[in-house]
């Protein structure tokens, strides 16, 4: 049988354990609350730089209707569609970025399993739709004023 002390000093090396548990833990979810933080502050960034960008590209569709006598709400309404997929585009293509083509999947097994990124053939299918808007309403693609080069049009 264990003496007093025994049991006294194996509840403090519980309790000591337990406490350096806890630290690590908190050591943890100050790491993951500070990425996030700056992962946020960067998708913020990212999200005033599209909104000049979008401005650009809106004004400069709206320029190229005018110079083209073409005026009504059936031409407004396809800027507003070609803005729409803009940031859509930005946003798979953000997702890219963040995921990469391929991304590791947990299967109903439990087996981990490599999945190609939806983002990439979804981001094919929104750049053909904002060229073919660009066609039907005989424009050309607006310079969007980016140094990056990263867009597919």
């Amino acid at each position: 049988m264990e003496s007093k002390k025994e049991i006294k000093k194996s509840k403090e090396r519980q309790i000591e354990t337990q406490l350096q548990n806890v630290e690590k833990t908190i050591e943890v979810a100050k790491k993951i609350d500070k990425e996030k933080k700056k992962e946020q502050e960067e998708n913020e960034k990212r999200l005033k730089k599209l909104e000049d960008k979008i401005g650009a590209i809106s004004e400069d569709l709206k320029n190229q209707l005018i110079t083209q006598n073409k005026f009504g709400k059936h031409f407004d309404d396809l800027i507003e569609d070609y803005i729409f997929l803009v940031r859509l585009k930005d946003d798979l293509q953000y997702d890219i970025s963040l995921n990469g083509l391929r991304y590791d999947s947990m299967t109903g097994n439990g087996y981990t399993t490599s999945k190609p990124n939806e983002s990439v053939q979804n981001l094919l299918k929104v750049n053909a739709q904002m060229l073919k808007i660009l066609q039907d309403l005989d424009l050309k693609a607006p310079d969007e004023g980016g140094e990056d080069g990263d867009d597919l049009l």
